[in-house]
């Protein structure tokens, strides 16, 4: 309770420093957490509740095993989360905001205490987000809003289980325990493309220890068909960002480059809807519209993933090795970093 009371109070100093927009949005971050964290319950009492439905039951029976392996096998550190249950009794915990100007894919960013600058604003209430997405839009940004299942709160607090992250399948809720309980052992602040893609490294290979110890064919074939299909969607998506990168750094009219902008934008949701229709029949729904905000964020989980994986097989697949090793390359100036996971 200390901690999260010294949390609260921090954010709200900051507050008093900034602008009326940058209160209100640590205002709503603090209490939409305090409200996460008032509603938890220990995942014990929730099991040992006979009115607990069965899903749910088997699921936090899942969780709480590999949150064991991911601390006793994988060698992550234990920070106390994951012990607590939310039934948040909707879809997602929170929705992010991104944006980018019309005619770029540089995301914009917002400085805050703690995470540093990053490149998304996070609301707990969604007409919150939904209203700054309609201001964002007014100003002439392409923005993209998405909802979010889990996330860490880096250590600083014992983050919960939480309902939203049960409305996907068993082999996504296994990657999310891993992924999210490797960020307390290594953020950079300011840096999200380093942070995440170290935490996606610790996944895969979390992931194939845990097929490998304790998974069923069931599960790996669920988990490669969902690989599978990110992977098709990143090389669409990254195909069509590479375009409008090359599009974006031509000196030509901005008429000319905002109608080879609807064309590309145009040919990727043409894509994107066939291999829909390809995963789930002729009926589904055709895919929705990207822009500058949506494949911007496309490479923040991915670009660095091979540097660190080249890093993990280095130190012979040792999680706590490696994990030191590229503490200290996050050390180094943000330049210098990806030549550092290479060995240079």
């Amino acid at each position: 309770m200390r901690r999260r009371t010294a949390l609260l109070i921090a954010l709200a100093g900051v507050a008093l420093l900034s602008s009326c927009d940058t209160v209100r949005y640590l205002w709503q971050a603090a209490q939409g957490q305090l409200s996460l964290l008032r509603s938890a319950r220990p995942i014990a009492d929730v099991l040992a509740n006979s009115q607990t439905p069965a899903e749910t039951h088997r699921k936090l029976e899942l969780a709480r095993r590999v949150r064991h392996f991911a601390l006793t096998e994988l060698g992550l550190p234990d920070h106390g989360s994951f012990r607590s249950f939310v039934d948040l009794k909707r879809p997602h915990v929170a929705w992010n905001v991104f944006s980018a100007p019309e005619l770029s894919l540089d995301l914009r960013t917002k400085c805050f205490p703690v995470v540093g600058c990053v490149t998304y604003q996070g609301f707990f209430r969604e007409v919150d987000a939904r209203a700054e997405e309609q201001k964002r839009r007014a100003s002439g940004d392409d923005v993209m809003v998405g909802g979010v299942s889990a996330y860490s709160t880096l250590g600083y607090l014992k983050d919960p289980i939480l309902s939203s992250m049960f409305t996907s399948s068993d082999a996504w809720l296994v990657r999310t325990i891993i992924h999210e309980l490797s960020h307390p052992a290594l953020y950079v602040a300011g840096d999200t493309m380093f942070s995440e893609s170290y935490a996606t490294t610790i996944e895969n290979e979390g992931m194939k220890r845990w097929l490998a110890r304790y998974g069923t064919p069931e599960l790996a074939a669920q988990d490669a068909q969902e690989r599978g299909r990110n992977e098709q969607w990143q090389a669409l998506s990254l195909n069509a960002r590479g375009q409008l990168a090359q599009l974006y750094a031509r000196n030509i009219p901005d008429a000319e480059k905002r109608q080879e902008k609807t064309e590309i934008l145009d040919d990727l949701r043409t894509r994107a809807t066939a291999l829909r229709r390809e995963w789930f029949g002729p009926d589904a729904s055709p895919a929705p519209r990207q822009n500058n905000a949506s494949l911007g964020a496309v490479a923040t989980y991915a670009d660095l993933v091979p540097a660190f994986e080249g890093l993990l097989a280095r130190v012979n697949g040792d999680i706590p090795t490696f994990i030191r090793e590229a503490r200290e390359c996050a050390a180094k100036p943000k330049e210098a970093r990806a030549a550092c996971l290479q060995g240079k």
